[in-house]
């Protein structure tokens, strides 16, 4: 069980690492990019764009769980692996496939990590909103 656990905490530290990196990334991206110039489509086309980044980093972290699990035996098969670890991470949890018992509580922590790394790029969002429309004072 204590090996298991110390995956799943190895797993949440590469998740972490490959978001902070790729919001690092992104925020680097953001500040060369104009500020707010009052036209609709260049705003559209900013969030879109950050929107398909966030999910490129969310599917590698979910790759990188669903790898673990068909690599350890936990899965039968990498598809399976894969659609257990994005129903997971997600908090989705439709139950139709489920961990051996020995592994519930990693499944547990991909759950509190996918929730964590969500959060994180929620508030990427709410940064750019907030620099998109912040009032410049004299």
């Amino acid at each position: 069980m204590v090996s298991k656990l110390a995956l799943a905490w190895i797993l949440m530290a590469v998740c972490v690492t490959v978001h902070v990196v790729g919001v690092s990334a992104a925020v680097r991206w953001l500040a060369r990019s104009p500020r707010n110039t009052g036209q609709f489509w260049p705003g559209v086309w900013l969030f879109v764009s950050l929107a398909g980044w966030m999910i490129v980093l969310h599917l590698i972290e979910i790759v990188a769980w669903g790898l673990v699990y068909w690599w350890s035996g936990a899965l039968v098969d990498m598809t399976s692996a894969v659609y257990f670890s994005a129903v997971t991470y997600t908090t989705t949890g439709y139950g139709d496939l489920v961990l051996p018992q020995e592994w519930r509580l990693v499944g547990a922590i991909e759950a509190l990590t996918g929730i964590l790394m969500c959060g994180l790029s929620t508030g990427l969002f709410f940064a750019v909103v907030s620099r998109m429309f912040r009032i410049e004072r004299p």
